[in-house]
């Protein structure tokens, strides 16, 4: 298992992984995210926030990092953190831990970086992803609904968003 960042050559498949996310959060009746455009994949892979996890060759999972989130996470936003957003896997590869292995590069990442939490949110109930993220150490934050959501991608209009962070605090003391 092999995590680097994307690159331009992989625009396509993050696409198509972002199509059969959105296609299984459709098959469960959950919020889905809206389609994806290509050159919001193309301005992440450029400024190096697109990250893509490979085995024997092929891309079986990627993710989206950011420094800064104040739209949702509003008075918070000034803490040091790592923002995770849009994890989707491979559907022949779901079930594998991949959330787990992200949260442990994330942490080193953030140990580098002196950076306090590892944050991610998800939009609307779903039992399902609660369990995963706390089972990997997140602590699962009171949902809200956000004041402005104009900016962000459609689903965040769709109810309330369910905040999960870790607290590395306890590695700087």
């Amino acid at each position: 298992m092999e995590i680097t960042q994307s690159s331009n050559e992989d625009v396509e498949a993050i696409l198509a992984l972002y199509d059969e996310a959105t296609a299984l959060q459709a098959s469960k009746g959950m919020t889905q995210w809206p389609k994806i455009d290509r050159s919001l994949i193309e301005t992440e892979v450029d400024e190096g926030r697109q990250w893509k996890m490979m085995e024997q060759g092929q891309i079986v999972c990627v993710w989206v990092v950011a420094f800064e989130d104040s739209q949702i996470w509003g008075e918070r936003k000034d803490e040091p953190s790592l923002f995770i957003h849009r994890i989707a896997n491979h559907p022949l590869h779901r079930g594998q831990g991949f959330v787990g292995k992200i949260v442990h590069w994330a942490k080193a990442l953030c140990s580098m970086e002196h950076i306090r939490f590892i944050r991610l949110d998800t939009v609307g109930y779903n039992e399902g992803l609660i369990r995963m993220y706390t089972g990997h150490g997140f602590t699962a934050l009171e949902p809200i609904v956000l004041a402005d959501p104009s900016g962000l991608p459609s689903h965040y209009r769709d109810g309330e968003v369910y905040l999960f962070e870790i607290d590395l605090q306890q590695r700087f003391e």
